[in-house]
């Protein structure tokens, strides 16, 4: 599929989950083609980034679900600190570990799954609608997290089948393969498609994540995580990610962003941050 047949399939008001850590292999192509989309009111499900920044800077995000929105070198994401403060999207925070359980439950089609996580802590009064249970094995207390269903995941890997089987060939799955469980459908963007019997020459058969039997549609987008990492195909870009974070300043510093970087399409993303950087090596 192309990245515009991917996001036309998309609907307003759905729930949307995004794959990677932080600023650790975000599928940002297809985030950057929501945001130049005509979609809006969406619940974001997120271990958040630069993601959730971009879609809340656009107005895209009704109400959010994460454990964290971090660039990772930069502690807390800009333009969502703008969105957090003014209030313009509902934020639902659960402990790192909550979250992953409620990816689970999703993922396996429970209820909710108990966990020690968030007993104790602030996690239960700010998210009232949380409920404790009691273990039939002992009585202990616990929070039952509920399932994080989605309509819709996107994740992006290193390498894909046309079938859509997903690899990772970094140090991490993070929980991409929980996502495309999850979720209704799920979009598998990569950095380079590749035959099936590519696949095992490329890594281990550990590192194929994501099988096929859970994937909707699969694109090719080189650079496709960019500023993000995609390891071992590239690093995170600090200096633009430096860039991206200034802008989130005030609206001046944001439209000029906006416009040189954001106005077109992921070729011209792609072209406009390669001539930013010969512009800046000079």
């Amino acid at each position: 599929m192309s990245i515009e047949q991917v996001v036309g399939s998309m609907g307003s008001g759905m729930t949307i989950g995004i794959g990677g850590w932080g600023s650790r292999r975000k599928p940002m192509a297809l985030v950057r083609a929501i945001c130049r989309s005509g979609l809006t009111d969406l619940t974001v499900v997120s271990y958040g980034g630069a993601d959730v920044g971009l879609l809340c800077a656009y107005g895209k995000v009704r109400r959010l679900f994460a454990p964290f929105v971090t660039l990772d070198s930069i502690p807390l994401e800009p333009h969502f600190r703008s969105a957090r403060q003014s209030g313009s999207v509902e934020f639902v925070e659960y402990d790192e570990g909550m979250f992953m359980f409620g990816l689970l439950a999703a993922a396996h089609g429970l209820p909710f799954l108990p966990t020690y996580a968030g007993l104790g802590s602030d996690v239960l009064r700010v998210n009232p609608g949380l409920r404790t249970v009691r273990s039939p094995y002992g009585g202990e207390e616990l929070v039952a997290v509920p399932p994080l269903t989605m309509d819709v995941a996107l994740v992006h890997l290193n390498r894909a089948d046309h079938r859509g089987n997903g690899q990772y060939l970094g140090p991490d799955p993070y929980f991409d393969d929980l996502y495309c469980k999850a979720a209704d459908r799920a979009y598998v963007s990569c950095e380079r498609l590749v035959g099936t019997g590519e696949l095992l020459k490329e890594g281990p058969v550990q590192s194929l994540l994501v099988s096929r039997a859970h994937v909707t549609g699969v694109v090719e987008a080189p650079n496709g995580a960019h500023p993000t990492t995609c390891e071992p195909d590239a690093e995170r870009d600090e200096a633009f990610q430096r860039l991206y974070a200034r802008s989130a300043a005030e609206p001046a510093e944001w439209a000029l962003f906006r416009d040189r970087f954001l106005s077109g399409d992921e070729g011209a993303y792609q072209a406009a941050v390669r001539r930013w950087h010969e512009e800046d090596s000079r």
